[in-house]
């Protein structure tokens, strides 16, 4: 039996989510701060944690810190509010499981917790050992009708019969290792394993073992030899996630790595050989980080033969459609729901809200609106209220002068206007960048970029 340990300083949703969760087979257990979890985890085995991101003692990625440290194996699932999505997602990147979002329903708990507790943390689900998987493959994926997207459509048909190194740059979930696993599925080595790591969810003192293995006695814990990631990955493909919270002297161990294509153990002395072809991924800028001696040069430079650069999605909102419709069919096949499309208000929410979370935020929203959708269309009122009660441009149009000459498509219109509002708020700073982009919910550099290609002086 599942052992789910529930964390909030809510008590009634505690009980019921105890009652709830019992009632379906698993042994669950409740606390009420975040040191009342850890004791207890470091007391009891446990599968899976559902955390509240706002405890009185500690934050969600606190605590989800310091159960990877008692068990990297432990799933974790945040529960949080609409409105702290964008912290949500950090966790993701630290090595929770998914994310649920107040107020909360029975069946989408259900369905994570499901879903967690099938599938393993490091490393992810390989080739050679697939589970049955729906029709609508999980990790297929979809290329949308954007510029931005049918270029990197083309990069990965140019880069994957190759064997060269790709760095793939992108915010968080704008879908970097669908991207990776496209490569891998158009190589050469298709038929041989695809590893998956997060190296931002290995702890750093076991983040050498997960790379390199380890031999027995190598440290307290190791009671038995163990594979690392390259060696399971041998003759396939080897994704290395958020490389860039790799430790110093596992970076330096990588790079011999690719350099010598041999691995040694932890706590061993002979060399193995290995044949893997890495990808590697990162959110944060790998030169920045290289500039401010947090990644090694020589690395960077042995990783990037080939960078391939996902724009977000509020970037490109001509996908946008086409991936909610992607989704709501794969939330069709797993919630067992008929729902066939989606009524034009919703879709113009979609398609002008912000994304912090970019594709699996979306993907987050479209399965937990066809949960609450009645019927075979998706409505307004199924989108959660920072979406729904959210002021859309196409409700509110920008006032936009052409010199009284017609404008040359739809996307000079969207230009003109992004252009006007930077300009506007840069005003309202008195030219502070930082503002502006804080002001505009951008980062700096994106900022920047607009700068550069409006002619704006910065």
């Amino acid at each position: 039996m599942d052992k789910i340990l529930i964390v909030d300083d809510d008590k009634d949703i505690c009980v019921l989510l105890k009652k709830f969760l019992s009632k379906k087979g698993y042994e669950a257990h409740t606390a009420d701060t975040g040191k009342e979890a850890v004791a207890w985890l470091k007391e009891h085995p446990c599968d899976l944690v559902l955390c509240d991101f706002k405890l009185p003692d500690y934050t969600g990625l606190d605590i989800l810190q310091k159960i990877k440290i008692i068990n990297s194996k432990i799933q974790v699932i945040i529960i949080t509010g609409y409105s702290d999505v964008r912290v949500a997602v950090d966790s993701l990147k630290k090595g929770a499981y998914d994310y649920v979002t107040k107020p909360l329903y029975p069946d989408e708990i259900l369905l994570t917790v499901q879903n967690a507790l099938k599938s393993e943390v490091v490393p992810k689900e390989t080739s050679g050992n697939k589970r049955s998987l729906p029709s609508i493959n999980k990790y297929e994926y979809i290329a949308g009708t954007s510029q931005q997207s049918q270029l990197v459509q083309k990069h990965i048909d140019l880069i994957a019969p190759t064997e060269m190194s790709v760095i793939i740059v992108g915010e968080t979930g704008t879908g970097k290792e669908y991207v990776a696993r496209a490569i891998h599925e158009k190589s050469k080595r298709a038929n041989q394993p695809f590893i998956a790591v997060d190296c931002g969810a290995l702890p750093k003192d076991l983040a050498g073992s997960e790379l390199f293995g380890h031999v027995k006695g190598a440290f307290t814990g190791a009671i038995h030899d163990k594979k690392g990631c390259f060696e399971l990955a041998n003759r396939g493909t080897l994704f290395l996630d958020e490389i860039g919270n790799l430790s110093y002297e596992n970076q330096v161990k990588l790079l011999r790595v690719l350099q010598e294509r041999v691995v040694k153990k932890v706590g061993g002395i002979e060399d193995i050989s290995i044949d893997v072809r890495v990808l590697v991924a990162s959110n944060e800028n790998l030169r920045d980080k290289v500039r401010g001696n947090e990644f090694r040069e020589d690395l960077y430079h042995r990783l990037n033969e080939f960078k391939i650069e996902l724009a977000p999605i509020r970037e490109r909102p001509n996908d946008i459609e086409l991936y909610a419709y992607h989704f709501l069919e794969q939330a069709n096949q797993q919630l067992e729901k008929n729902v066939t499309e989606f009524h034009e208000e919703a879709l113009n929410k979609l398609r002008t809200y912000y994304w912090h979370g970019n594709l699996r935020e979306l993907k987050n929203v479209i399965k937990r609106g066809v949960l609450l959708t009645q019927g075979h269309v998706f409505s307004t009122k199924n989108l959660p209220p920072e979406i729904s009660n959210s002021v859309s441009s196409v409700n509110s149009p920008v006032e936009v002068y052409f010199n009284d000459a017609m404008p040359g498509s739809l996307k000079d219109v969207a230009e003109q206007a992004e252009r006007k509002a930077i300009l506007t708020v840069l005003q309202k700073t008195n030219n502070n960048k930082t503002k502006t982009a804080e002001l505009l919910n951008v980062d700096r550099k994106t900022l920047y970029n607009k700068l550069k290609a409006y002619g704006i002086e910065n």
